[in-house]
């Protein structure tokens, strides 16, 4: 509500932004000055008329912090950022959402007549479709995440340039866009489980794939957020990062767990460096809880992989948040 009423004053005149001169400090005082026909109106009301400037003081966020309580305050604009980057996505398009189904579909079974059918790769006592189909849920949430959210400040220029929120904002819409789309995927995953459960093929333990399932998911859009935002700040800066972009991601399919097991890797120090990837844990963890067993099942974590997340993290805030100050200036 408090932005909207920012947005109407501004268009009538009735609100100045100040801007004091160190803009690296992020203060900004908005004088909010009532004029004669508004005076008028509160005095033919009796109401208590206004102080005539009132000052409000955006004080600068701590390198570390996300702005909880900022975000909250703003979290009907996050909605409408989320909402209209997943209208405008499936706009005008034939197919509409079923596109969210059909990419992971067709991929599936790319690999399922190629690897497994072709090059006889076995995924052991799982059906070949529920191995790479779970592995391509993880990934494509993780994929698009990074993609959107990379891209995001630029393509959201002219209202960053026009009034102040939470630029956080930008690159956590898109982090919840891609979600949206991984719970369409996650319908058609449900659906082929429920077959080969009827068809008699496997026995799945329900409660722990949910479970293995949301761990994932946070553990996968976490480590998504934190890329996503640290290339976002850069890329305003430096538009290098849409050339990079797609030789990252490519790079990080491949070393990703999509389509191949590591436990088929022989050298052991490829190995290892393979599970540091916290998407290799997040696949894992699914894959290891589809199989009705009576306990949840853990894969072999080291003591990097929570580390190598939390040094991401730090990396994503402390860059945007110094790079926060002139975003609207070289956006």
């Amino acid at each position: 509500m408090f932005l909207k009423s920012q947005i109407y004053l501004a268009s009538i005149g009735q609100i100045n932004f100040d801007k004091t001169a160190n803009i690296h400090s992020l203060q900004t005082t908005l004088q909010l000055q009532y004029t004669e026909p508004l005076k008028n109106r509160y005095l033919c009301t009796n109401k208590h008329i206004p102080t005539l400037s009132t000052e409000i003081i955006i004080k600068p966020k701590s390198v570390l912090s996300l702005g909880w309580k900022e975000l909250w305050d703003y979290r009907e604009l996050l909605y409408f950022f989320t909402w209209k980057e997943i209208k405008v996505r499936y706009k005008q398009a034939a197919l509409g959402i079923l596109w969210t189904l059909l990419q992971p579909l067709a991929m599936m079974v790319i690999f399922v007549l190629l690897l497994s059918e072709g090059l006889g790769i076995k995924t052991g006592t799982m059906p070949a479709p529920i191995y790479y189909l779970s592995g391509l849920l993880i990934w494509n949430l993780f994929n698009h995440a990074v993609t959107h959210a990379s891209q995001s400040m630029v393509s959201n220029a002219n209202i960053i340039k026009k009034i102040y929120f939470p630029r956080l904002v930008i690159p956590i819409s898109a982090v919840l866009t891609s979600s949206f789309d991984f719970l369409i995927s996650l319908f058609l995953f449900y659906l082929l489980l429920i077959y080969y459960t009827i068809s008699g093929e496997i026995a799945i333990s329900w409660a722990n794939l949910t479970l293995s399932l949301f761990i994932g998911y946070v553990i996968t859009v976490f480590t998504a957020f934190s890329l996503g935002t640290f290339l976002s700040a850069v890329n305003v800066k430096y538009r290098d990062v849409r050339y990079v972009l797609p030789f990252l991601i490519q790079t990080l399919f491949f070393i990703t767990p999509v389509m191949y097991d590591t436990s088929i890797i022989k050298q052991p120090w490829i190995k290892s460096i393979l599970e540091l990837n916290p998407l290799n844990f997040a696949i894992e963890l699914v894959r290891n809880n589809i199989i009705n067993t009576s306990t949840f099942f853990w894969p072999e974590i080291t003591f990097f992989v929570p580390l190598l997340i939390v040094l991401l993290y730090v990396m994503a805030i402390v860059t945007f948040r110094k790079t926060e100050a002139y975003f609207a200036d070289i956006v």
